[in-house]
């Protein structure tokens, strides 16, 4: 239940830190696996442990609000590559004071140990359970 109940805090914050910006945490999600390459909406869902189809909504309302767009796929002809806008990359932007501002509030009460040992654990628990 801790599991959870962290989970809704972290999106609660998120869309606390998104609304300014015009976007959602869903959005920001998104955007936020395609900022360094473009991806596959599968490969994005894959990368989130979303199903397709709701990253497929999503993707598709972001190509709509001009903040992505979708680029042909050299390894697959039907499955488009999605990548940020110009305009999707400067909303990225916009929110990067907020969540700094976020992140230096919360690490502030949590050790640094604590953190990475975390951050080890989840990853080996999202490992275990992929």
């Amino acid at each position: 239940m801790r599991t959870f109940r962290l989970y809704g805090a972290f999106l609660d914050a998120a869309e606390v830190m998104t609304k300014p910006v015009g976007l959602t945490a869903a959005w920001w999600q998104v955007l936020g696996a395609v900022l360094r390459e473009p991806l596959s909406v599968s490969g994005i869902a894959r990368e989130m442990g979303l199903a397709r189809q709701s990253v497929q909504r999503i993707a598709d309302l972001l190509v709509d609000k001009g903040l992505a767009e979708y680029l042909p796929n050299p390894a697959h002809q039907r499955a488009k590559l999605v990548r940020p806008t110009e305009e999707g990359y400067a909303a990225i932007e916009r929110l990067r004071e907020a969540q700094h501002e976020w992140a230096n509030r919360v690490s502030a009460q949590v050790s640094l140990e604590d953190l990475r040992t975390t951050l080890a654990t989840m990853t080996a628990l999202v490992a275990a359970t992929s």
